[in-house]
This record gives C-alpha cells, sequence and structure tokens, in this order.
C-alpha cells in the first residue's frame, strides 16, 4: 500500500477538507462530498443498519406483548370457565375414534335473569333446567360434521351412576332424550346420548338462555336470510322473509320457535344448526378477533353462563368454535339424527342409518348417511 495514503503510516495525508467539525472549520469529519466508497469509508451505511435493529427490536417487542396478552388471555378465559361435569364418572362408555366429539347443549337455565329479563326473552319461568337444543359436533380430518339430536328422540336411558349419590341407578327404558338431562343432568344425558349412537363424547358445552342472548347482543347482532317469515306466541317469535339482523332476543326466539312448523322440532333443528354457524362466522371475524374492546365482552358474555366439562379448556372450546364456523364450508355438512318414524309421538331413530352414521365418524371417514327417510 502506498504510504501517503496508508493511515498507519506516519507521513500519511488526510485528504483536503479533512478534519473539520463543521463545513470550513478544522475537526475530525470529512467533508460532505468525501467519496467514501473509494475510500474504504461506509460510514454512511451505519444509520441504515441502526434504523434496522431499532425495526427488529420494535418486532421483537411486539411479539412479546402478543405472547404475554395471548397467555394471560388463555388463563383469564380458562378461570371463567364452569367446569362441573365430570365426564370420568360416566359408566360403560364406548371407545374413542379418531377426531373430537362435542356434546352442546341449550338448556332452558334462567339463572341469573331477572323477571323484566325472563318477560322479555319470553323464557317463562320454570323451576329447574331442561335441554333446549342438543348437536353433536365431530371435528376430524374429513371436516366438520354438526348432528342435531331432536329433543323429542324415542331412546333408552340405560343404568348409569347418579351425580350426587355416585350409585348405580336404572336402567330406566325408553324415554324422551330430554328426559335424561332432567332426571340426571348432563353426565345421563351424555350417557345416554353415547348408549343410543356408539359414539364417545369427549367434551360437553351447555350455555343458558341469558348466556346465548348476551353473546349475540356482544357481537351486534347476527345476520340472516330467512326464506319465509313465521311467528310463535310461545317463543316470541315474529319474521317476515328476507335479509335482517338479529339480536339477543330475537335469535332466542328463532332458535327456539317450533310450534310455527308442521315438522316441529325437526325444523327447529334445521334453524338452529343455521344461526349457530352464521353466529360462527360473524364472530371469527377480524374486526372481533383483533378489537379487544369487541373480543373480551363478547369471550366474558359467553363465559359468563358457559357450563363445560372438567377436561375442557380454551384451546379445544376454540376448535369446537371454528369447526362450528366450518360447517357451512365446502368439507363441512349438518344433519339432524336419521329418523325411521315416531313412537308414542316421539321420534324413533333409524337404527342402521345411526349405525353407519357412528361408525364413520369414528373412521373420520366423510360423511355419506343423510337424515331423509
Amino acid at each position: 500500500m502506498h504510504p501517503r495514503t496508508d493511515s498507519r503510516n506516519p507521513d500519511y495525508a488526510r485528504p483536503a477538507g479533512w478534519g473539520n467539525t463543521a463545513p470550513g472549520a478544522d475537526g475530525p469529519y470529512p467533508p460532505d462530498d468525501f467519496p467514501y466508497e473509494e475510500h474504504g469509508g461506509g460510514h454512511r451505511g451505519r444509520p441504515h443498519r441502526r434504523r434496522g435493529r431499532t425495526v427488529i427490536r420494535v418486532l421483537v417487542a411486539l411479539v412479546l406483548v402478543l405472547l404475554v396478552v395471548s397467555v394471560a388471555t388463555y388463563f383469564w378465559a380458562d378461570s371463567r370457565l364452569r367446569k362441573e361435569v365430570d365426564l370420568s364418572k360416566v359408566v360403560d362408555r364406548p371407545g374413542t375414534g379418531e377426531g373430537t366429539n362435542y356434546l352442546i347443549v341449550g338448556s332452558d337455565s334462567r339463572e341469573g335473569m331477572s323477571d323484566q329479563q325472563k318477560k322479555d326473552l319470553h323464557t317463562g319461568s320454570a323451576d329447574g333446567k331442561r335441554t333446549d337444543s342438543m348437536m353433536i359436533l365431530h371435528d376430524g380430518a374429513s371436516g366438520p360434521t354438526l348432528i342435531s339430536l331432536p329433543r323429542d328422540s324415542n331412546v333408552s336411558i340405560p343404568k348409569f351412576r347418579g351425580s350426587e349419590s355416585g350409585n348405580l341407578k336404572g336402567p330406566l327404558g325408553d324415554n324422551k332424550l330430554n328426559a335424561a338431562y332432567s332426571i340426571d343432568g348432563p353426565q345421563l344425558l351424555v350417557r345416554t346420548v353415547e348408549y343410543n349412537t356408539g359414539l364417545h363424547i369427549d367434551h360437553y358445552a351447555e350455555v343458558g338462555f341469558s348466556g346465548f342472548a348476551n353473546i349475540v347482543d356482544s357481537i351486534g347482532g347476527v345476520d340472516m336470510t330467512l326464506d319465509k317469515g313465521f311467528k310463535d306466541k310461545w317463543s316470541g317469535a315474529d319474521f317476515e322473509a328476507g335479509e335482517q339482523t338479529l339480536n339477543g332476543r330475537q335469535a332466542l326466539a328463532f332458535v327456539r320457535t317450533r310450534h310455527a312448523f308442521a315438522t316441529s322440532d325437526l325444523e327447529r333443528t334445521k334453524n338452529q344448526q343455521k344461526f349457530l354457524s352464521a353466529l360462527a362466522d360473524q364472530t371469527a371475524t377480524p374486526g372481533t378477533l383483533l378489537n379487544p374492546f369487541k373480543l373480551y365482552p363478547t369471550m366474558g358474555a359467553g363465559l359468563d353462563t358457559l357450563i363445560v366439562d372438567k377436561d375442557m379448556n380454551p384451546y379445544y372450546l376454540a376448535k369446537m368454535f371454528f369447526a362450528m364456523q366450518d360447517v357451512t364450508g365446502s368439507d363441512g355438512k349438518s344433519i339432524n339424527m336419521p329418523i325411521s318414524g315416531s313412537v308414542g309421538g316421539n321420534l324413533q331413530w333409524d337404527k342402521a342409518k345411526v349405525k353407519q352414521l357412528a361408525q364413520e365418524l369414528r373412521n373420520d371417514d366423510p360423511v355419506t348417511v343423510t337424515d331423509t327417510q
């Protein structure tokens, strides 16, 4: 290297203007037009590297904040879940299969409701609580399948372990499906569903009247398109055909109405399927999931009255929610439990089709069974 251009050489000659602290003054900095690249500089690249490091730090900080918020939200939601159903006490259970089976129950619980709320929601004031809707949601590799179980189904109530006494009871013979819940609550209902379908129920989720209405109101209502209007003085339904947004009160009336239909409970279960899929689809939007001022009230509205099994957690609850959303997708399917006729005014399940349906769900095969007679 030439001694006059080697900065390590005592005779090194600095370029003209070097040493200025400001334009025209002596100092340690080169002039603005000094050719950095030609003299092995590159000092002007340092601010870019500093900005790059700043961006990385900001991104890392945001990721950490999101992680902390997500973990905090998980434990907050988990602490709010009412884990009151012990499925380990259910006896003689069928073996597990592929995928996950949720038993989703809408009860007529009026817990926490004022007299005015009962009047506004047309719930009546009956003591205790009964099932108002029951569905099996299967989430598996072949897509989600939602099967409605009419509450007036004629089923056999088998022997069971009492939820309070722990003693074995029954069998109680043929009865309506919703009678199982009235007799000994969720655990007997699960036992009865498993006995009559051969499907293993992995998780249980139940919501009461007020919780259902509050969830709908928290997201600003649910958009529905009705093919025909109908009225029902018992549920308070009064709908016209066409597009409309249902608030909590209207939504509850919509999913409860059965007296307005010729097929009664079967038509009602179809409406319940349509509404729940629409509710899930319109809740799982960026406007709700990414907006804490909307997300937390929505979650709180559901968690306040949601009763689940002891092994349920927010992860499984989210999986159930998104599976419900996907029911209306290309891989999803929704049907009523196949019916072959009636017994004493109660709906009789088609045992051959039920057996085939259970086998397809256990194997995670595409469901080919239909609910047509």
